[in-house]
């Protein structure tokens, strides 16, 4: 089975308008159309149209852009909160969902994020469903139990021909420095692919990805492509880790 690889941006709470713009428009300017590889970039909801103006005239063969988060209505009284079709309505294609932030910072549990999962769906967007496991779970022995019990309640009810991207992020590894070997991150996205149940779903990276070592985590057999946070706020660095793939 042949799985295209993907590369994404998550830039956080990172970036301004125009050098949201400036880094878009770096980035669209080293991608190759002999790339097959697929990029996406996740800005912050205020900048999402404006990079999709920018994907949809330049390499959107190759490029398109999500999502950081939304809310589980589609509407309501919500001050703050994103709606998924608010998401679609700029043309983005994709949504982040369950990311580490949100669960251990903001308080979404496995409840929330399968909810969130769903409004993905309805909203016509593609989610790319965040799980991983924290130090002290890690030090248990316990992280092929956190990460497979956060994925197998996010798909509770979730169409088996729905397409998804999963995210392994050890949190523990998240803007720390220290990374998963390739050998600690191949053997937990070979759990996920098992108790992904025969789904055809493409599996992440996330924690400290850079160029250094991007090339021999997508070079394991079960890793897909990566999620990058710090190093994907410079084209440079980012542009490296999409020629890796």
């Amino acid at each position: 089975m042949t799985r295209r690889v993907m590369v994404a941006a998550n830039w956080k709470m990172h970036t301004d308008a125009g050098s949201a713009r400036d880094l878009a428009s770096s980035v669209l300017a080293g991608l190759s159309d002999e790339l097959s590889c697929e990029v996406v970039l996740f800005p912050p909801a205020l900048f999402v149209e404006a990079v999709v103006t920018l994907v949809s005239g330049s390499q959107s063969r190759i490029c398109s852009v999500g999502g950081q988060d939304l809310h589980h209505e589609d509407k309501g009284a919500f001050t703050g909160a994103l709606a998924g079709p608010q998401i679609a309505s700029t043309g983005a294609r994709w949504v982040l969902v369950g990311h580490s932030e949100r669960r251990h910072v903001f308080g979404d549990d496995d409840a929330t994020v399968g909810r969130k999962l769903q409004a993905a769906v309805r909203a016509g967007l593609t989610p790319v469903l965040c799980v991983g496991e924290q130090l002290a779970e890690r030090d248990a022995g316990e992280s092929v139990a956190v990460v497979t019990r956060q994925l197998e309640a996010a798909l509770d009810g979730f169409p088996v021909d729905q397409e998804l991207v999963v995210a392994y992020e050890p949190v523990w590894a998240i803007g720390t420095g220290r990374t998963a070997s390739p050998e600690l991150a191949q053997e937990m996205h070979s759990a996920l692919r098992a108790a992904l149940g025969g789904r055809d779903v493409r599996i992440l990276y996330g924690g400290s990805v850079k160029p250094a070592n991007a090339a021999e985590l997508m070079g394991q057999p079960d890793i897909d492509g990566v999620l990058v946070g710090g190093a994907s706020l410079q084209a440079d660095s980012f542009l490296q880790i999409i020629r890796a793939a």
